[in-house]
């Protein structure tokens, strides 16, 4: 691994595990769906110079009409919806808990790799998603729980639609590049969002939802709860969460493998509860010690031996 793949890998792995809780310190002051529009749209405006800057390296490809539809579909996926029910999960669930939960994405996305793009999957993966499921399991303890049921369903499934999300955008990851794709994916799924909360101020779609107990989503504000006092968090979560981090994860890629920058979701389970710890003050439980434990071992039966391959490719002829 070089050097500057190495520094992008540990820069996104701290910045991804400070997400949940920067998004927590200010989940009280902002509607999710105005947090979420707020920091994808100014994410995705961040991005902009870095995706011009790697789509000039891939000479004759141009972006069209017709991929500016399947960047829509992937803003739709990623953003509007998964990351909105992400945001709604943190106000139901401890920062610390939707962390781990969110780190098993990677386990996801080879069963929807196998289920869209017929991607083989080997035994070791099969391994890998059963101790990830025991890990869920036991950090969720459902005989037990004293964890919000609904809280904990929403951050699985946001956490099951980004998966999707990886798996949709592949192909187009593959041609435009992956700073490109999440740029494009940012800015239209901002935009919905942006559409949607324009929806929600007509005073008969407010009244509907309100009406079937969904409040959340009517009248959903665009500039209320902001202040001098949040004012840093919201910016460090636009600009670093999500601009910063994203762009760092995949230039990661760009400098090493795929397999060697998982390794980021590997290290956010451990890194992630210890500052929620610390800055939120969430208690660390046996439960999620464990729970935990069978992840991190599930990252890496998955990791291994893609690693292990990956090194060996890369040695001399004769020395492998």
């Amino acid at each position: 691994m070089s050097k500057k793949g190495f520094l992008y890998i540990l820069g996104a792995t701290v910045i991804f595990s400070t997400m949940e809780i920067a998004l927590k310190l200010v989940s009280g002051h902002f509607n999710p769906m105005q947090m979420t529009f707020t920091r994808f749209l100014v994410g995705g405006l961040f991005l902009i110079p870095f995706a011009r800057g790697a789509l000039k390296k891939r000479p004759g490809v141009h972006i069209a009409r017709r991929d500016l539809a399947k960047f829509a579909l992937l803003g739709t996926i990623g953003v509007l919806l998964s990351m909105t029910i992400y945001q709604i999960a943190l106000l139901m669930a401890p920062a610390s808990v939707v962390a781990v939960l969110f780190s098993s994405n990677p386990i996801f996305v080879v069963v929807f790799a196998f289920l869209i793009l017929r991607e083989p999957i080997r035994k070791h993966q099969v391994a890998a998603l059963a101790l990830d499921i025991l890990g869920i399991l036991i950090l969720i303890d459902p005989l037990h729980t004293q964890l919000s049921p609904v809280g904990i369903a929403l951050a699985l499934i946001s956490t099951l639609l980004f998966a999707l999300y990886g798996v949709m955008g592949k192909k187009e990851c593959q041609r435009f590049g992956g700073l490109t794709v999440t740029c494009g994916s940012f800015l239209f799924g901002g935009t919905e969002m942006f559409l949607f909360i324009l929806l929600t101020k007509i005073p008969a779609v407010a009244q509907w939802f309100a009406g079937q107990g969904l409040d959340l989503f009517a009248n959903i504000p665009l500039f209320g709860g902001y202040s001098w006092d949040v004012l840093p968090v919201v910016i460090y979560i636009c600009l670093v969460n999500s601009g910063l981090g994203y762009a760092c994860y995949f230039m990661a890629m760009e400098e090493t493998s795929a397999s060697e920058t998982s390794l980021i979701f590997f290290f956010k389970p451990i890194l992630a509860p210890i500052l929620a710890f610390l800055i939120l003050h969430e208690a660390i439980t046996l439960n999620m010690l464990l729970g935990i434990a069978c992840i991190l071992a599930g990252s890496l039966v998955s990791l291994v031996p893609d690693l292990l391959k990956a090194r060996r490719a890369s040695l001399p002829q004769g020395k492998a």
